[in-house]
Order: structure tokens, then C-alpha cells, then sequence
């Protein structure tokens, strides 16, 4: 795979990024990739490529740098292992969304002087708690995020007081929402909750929950779906070309 890592100082350290450019040497929109909880590793670099290809420059930031190293490579995906359970749960601890937040500002900030990078809002796109951070940058980043797609998220309208639905009233940007059925992350009462927060704040969103299970875009679960990943590709990229790029003149 050909990226080029960026190394981004934060108040807590060093976010390691990974920038994959669509080729040809022309500047392309910014688009900022979210892992779920298993991380930056091989499947979602190779997803970040994917969509480089359709002319985005992609940033994969390792949000969990505060805990762990990302890695080039594959990793165990069994949610069923005591001892991986109790490392997700020290990610989560220091990796919270304000503190995303605060990397995910620092990161535009250095994108900004980044050569091949589009001058302008980026888009944003999350798998599982990265969904859920997509989609609370677009609460927190305003402007700076024209469009987010949050994928098999969960947590987005629960009845903890922190969930990010609260905040719908600060989005300005555009949103596609990819459920999962019968998803206990992401139940029917917080889908409803969350489209009726969503219409209230008159949000641009498309939002559809997929005859798939959680975690369906990510080709390293096994409960990966072709057909429910192949249409959250196609929406996404719908959402990021209508608001990402510049309409032709004439």
C-alpha cells in the first residue's frame, strides 16, 4: 500500500496519520477516515486506499496513539478475548471524544499546508465508535466538516446525556447514516431518537438502516456483508461528491 505517514503534535502527544492521494499530482478534497475499535491496521488502510481512488486525499489518524501503535499489518478481531476487552477498554478511557476532538482540530489544522489537499472543508467518515466520532465532529467542528458519514455507529442518540444527537442543532454540514439491524449499539428507540433530533435541527441527512448486522463494512469481522458494504461505498461517496466538490461551471 503507498501512503505517506504524517506525524501531527497534539496537546497529548503525537497522532500518527496515514495519507493516501488519489495520484496524478492534483490537490484533491480531504476526506478523514475513523477506524472502529480494533484500530488502524491493514483492512482499514486498504479501505482508506479504496476511496483515495475515487479522488480523495484520505487521512487515517491513529485515534488511539495514547494507548497503542498502529500497525501495517492485521490484527485479532475476537471481542470475545478477556484480554483484548480489557485493552479496548483503556483506549476508550484516554481516547474520548473531546480529546478526538482536539486531535481531529490539530489534524485539519496541519492538512491545511498539506501539498495535495483541497483548500476548504473536509469530509469525514467513521466505522462503530469511529462513526460515532464522525459524527460528533460534525457537531464540534462546524464549518470545518462540509460532510460525515457515520457507518454501523453506535451511541449516537442513547439516553446518556453525552450522546452527540444533543448537539444536532450545531451541524452544518451534510450526513449519511449506515445502521446496522438488530444492533444493540444503535437500537430502533436511538435511530428514531436520532432522525427525530435531526429533522428538528433541519440537518441535510440521508440515513438507512441495512439488512446487515454491526460491523458489515469492515471485510475483517465475520459478520461482513458484500451487499451492505458495497451500498454504504456508493452513499458515501454520493455524499462526499455532492458536497466535497466544486460544481462545474456553465
Amino acid at each position: 500500500m503507498a501512503f505517506t505517514r504524517r506525524d501531527v503534535v497534539t496537546a497529548d502527544g503525537v497522532l500518527d496519520t496515514y495519507l493516501f492521494a488519489p495520484g496524478g499530482g492534483t490537490p484533491a478534497p480531504v476526506v478523514i477516515m475513523l477506524p472502529d475499535a480494533f484500530g488502524v491496521r491493514d483492512t482499514v488502510l486498504g479501505m482508506a486506499q479504496r476511496l483515495s481512488g475515487s479522488g480523495y486525499l484520505v487521512a487515517v489518524p491513529n485515534i488511539f496513539y495514547r494507548t497503542d501503535e498502529a500497525t501495517t499489518g492485521s490484527v485479532s478481531t475476537d471481542f470475545s478475548d478477556p484480554s483484548l476487552r480489557a485493552k479496548m477498554g483503556d483506549r476508550f478511557t484516554r481516547a474520548t471524544p473531546p480529546a478526538v476532538m482536539a486531535d481531529l482540530g490539530s489534524l485539519l489544522d496541519a492538512l491545511a499546508s498539506e501539498p495535495g489537499a483541497v483548500a476548504g472543508p473536509a469530509g469525514i467518515i467513521g466505522y462503530c465508535i469511529g462513526g460515532r466520532l464522525a459524527f460528533t465532529a460534525a457537531t464540534a467542528l462546524g464549518e470545518r466538516i462540509a460532510a460525515a458519514a457515520s457507518i454501523h455507529g453506535g451511541g449516537l442518540a442513547t439516553d446518556d446525556p453525552s450522546s452527540p444527537y444533543h448537539q444536532a442543532g450545531q451541524i452544518q454540514g451534510a450526513l449519511y447514516i449506515a445502521a446496522a439491524r438488530d444492533d444493540s449499539h444503535h437500537t430502533e428507540a436511538d435511530h428514531a431518537r436520532l432522525l427525530a433530533a435531526l429533522d428538528e435541527a433541519k440537518v441535510d441527512y440521508e440515513a438507512e438502516v441495512l439488512p446487515a448486522l454491526h460491523g458489515f463494512a469492515m471485510p475483517d469481522f465475520a459478520v461482513y456483508d458484500e451487499a451492505a458494504a458495497q451500498r454504504h461505498w456508493e452513499r458515501s461517496l454520493a455524499l462526499f461528491d455532492r458536497t466535497l466538490r466544486a460544481p462545474a461551471a456553465g
